[in-house]
């Protein structure tokens, strides 16, 4: 059977990504069209061109270049001028007329090395291969300075990719090689996806699988490192013509379903976020359902408690004397005073709870509208890497915003008394490597470094759920203040027979001595934010000491600004006497 793989898909990848965006080349550049600018500023047309040029306005370019090109013999000038156009129409895939406007430009313009490799690629992209190989080579000779403004490894596989193109295999392996090893020393992960498979199909094209599926493989692993879909894509496609052909269709199967889901991705990406965002007013609509259902539930309780009240009134007034009546109103002043001070709490985490949804839950919704707004710009402009960047945003609203409705139910179920609790022996190593797992993908993106040193050994009576919530908002909390390439550890201590120590530590941002001191303050309302910005902190901490006491362990802090945090749970070594 003849093999089929889509070599075009890494040709017009690395064709494209041709032009280096090294600013400080760049930045060069425009340093010296400034000067220009500088001793040439009666000549307006050269002026407005060159700025319009630096600006990456390219129609208002073409205007005034043209402009000055038709009113002045000065030949310094006009070079710039048709370096301006020639690199305005290939940015605008006008690639015949790019093409004749930089062969205008004299060898002694300043930036003449530039113009050869703008010839070379254009004409590689169009597919004039043996004159692409003659600009390619001429740019090998130039010297690699802050005038040149290309990367050797990228002439380099180019060459690799004319010469591909033209059938001359042994030349085309040499070259491709060659740039890897370049890339591979740089380091340039996004280009050596495209190296990697162009190399592949070089020898797939030859029949030499033996060569070619370790290529495809590394382009395939190496695209799970980088964030361009397009790449993606079409490594995974690569994968599964590969693994077709080898009648292995189970794995193509796979791929193939990678394939269509990067596939997804790129063309339905208004579509599941508009899904996302119904959803999310959803789950908003049925929290506040559950909150009215709160309230109700507190509005019967002390209409019940009421009742009794009023009832005792009665029997006393019918059985008691004077004295004793007068015993019995210091009492139920007592109890009045009891029942305020529990009327008040609740009034309190009512109106908390209304601060929590109404403010966290619309500040939440409203940033994902505007990150949808500037989603759907960015869509029209493809501007991938914006989009990416909004995408990974999106996903961090989202996942704060459940975590605090998740918390904000576990509070109210056990505000209420409704939650199942039930104190078992356990081991914590176990516990705290199911809990990790569920974070692998936000450590991954934060390229946060995880250790888990708990010892198997350590056997603690706790609840497994109520422990698994507490492990959640500290390991959240840790990867949410740890700054990027930051580490997080958790480990155990055993101090005494009666406690062991769990230990989640991060080299984060820290916090303030009055914050520390104020997190661990005794107190039945949840805690006042100081970032706005941060969704249902005050409310996870509330949560957490709540459960910790109720397992009838300790909670204790350690922490520098600008160091890093401990957080320290004691839990039980024995059975606790009282279980609820």
């Amino acid at each position: 059977m003849t093999k089929k793989i889509p070599v075009i898909v890494f040709f017009m990848f690395v064709a494209l990504n041709v032009f280096s965006k090294n600013k400080q080349k760049e930045n060069y550049l425009h340093k010296k069209i400034y000067e220009k600018i500088a001793e040439f500023n009666e000549d307006n047309f050269f002026r407005k061109a060159s700025v319009f040029f630096i600006e990456e306005n390219l129609d208002s370019t073409l205007i005034y270049s043209m402009k000055q090109l038709k009113f002045s013999s000065n030949s310094e000038l006009n070079d710039y001028c048709h370096y301006y156009r020639g690199i305005v129409l290939q940015k605008k895939k006008i690639l015949n007329e790019a093409q004749k406007e930089l062969q205008l430009v004299s060898k002694k313009f300043y930036f003449y090395n530039k113009v050869v490799l703008s010839l070379g690629e254009i004409a590689l992209e169009q597919n004039d291969f043996k004159k692409a190989i003659y600009y390619f080579e001429q740019i090998k000779s130039f010297p690699e300075d802050k005038k040149s403004n290309y990367k050797p490894s990228t002439v380099i596989h180019n060459l690799g990719l004319c010469y591909l193109h033209l059938e001359e295999f042994g030349k085309a392996e040499y070259y491709l090689l060659e740039s890897i090893k370049l890339r591979e020393q740089q380091k340039d992960s996004l280009m050596l996806v495209g190296s990697y498979g162009d190399i592949a199909t070089l020898y797939y094209d030859q029949y030499r699988d033996n060569l070619a599926i370790p290529f495809f493989e590394k382009a395939y692993q190496l695209s799970k490192k980088i964030k361009d879909f397009q790449l993606k894509q079409n490594t995974a496609l690569n994968m599964a013509v590969v693994e077709e052909n080898r009648k292995n269709f189970s794995k193509a199967l796979i791929y193939r379903k990678e394939f269509e889901q990067w596939k997804d991705s790129l063309n339905d990406q208004n579509k599941v976020w508009e899904v996302a965002q119904l959803e999310k007013q959803f789950a908003v609509k049925e929290k506040q359902k559950e909150v009215s259902l709160l309230q109700a539930e507190n509005k019967i309780k002390i209409a019940e408690r009421n009742g009794m009240f009023y009832s005792a009134i009665v029997l006393l007034l019918l059985l008691g004397t004077v004295a004793y009546f007068y015993k019995e109103k210091i009492k139920t002043n007592k109890i009045i005073v009891a029942q305020k001070e529990t009327l008040d709490e609740l009034n309190a985490t009512k109106d908390k709870l209304f601060s929590i949804v109404s403010h966290d839950l619309r500040s939440s919704v409203n940033a994902m509208k505007t990150s949808n707004t500037k989603l759907r710009e960015n869509l029209t402009t493809k501007n991938l890497d914006e989009i990416d960047a909004l995408l990974h945003q999106n996903n961090t609203i989202a996942n704060s915003t459940y975590n605090l409705l998740d918390n904000l139910l576990h509070w109210a179920l056990l505000q209420t008394k409704q939650s199942y609790f039930e104190i078992i022996s356990m081991r914590l190593f176990f516990i705290v490597e199911q809990v990790a797992f569920n974070y692998q993908p936000l450590l991954l993106e934060k390229n946060i470094q995880f250790e888990n040193t708990v010892s198997k050994k350590d056997l603690i009576y706790a609840d497994q759920e109520s422990l698994k919530i507490i492990l959640r908002n500290f390991l959240d909390n840790a990867i949410k203040f740890s700054n990027k390439n930051g580490t997080i550890k958790i480990y155990s201590q055993n101090m005494d027979d009666n406690y062991c120590n769990l230990i989640i530590e991060d080299n984060g941002i820290g916090m303030s001595e009055a914050n520390r001191i104020n997190l661990l303050k005794e107190t039945t309302l949840l805690a006042k934010k100081e970032n706005e910005n941060t969704i249902g902190t005050g409310l996870g901490m509330q949560l957490c000491k709540s459960m910790i006491q109720k397992n009838k362990g300790k909670l204790d802090i350690e922490s520098e600004l600008g160091k890093g945090t401990k957080i320290i749970v004691s839990l039980s070594k024995t059975v606790p006497n009282e279980q609820h």
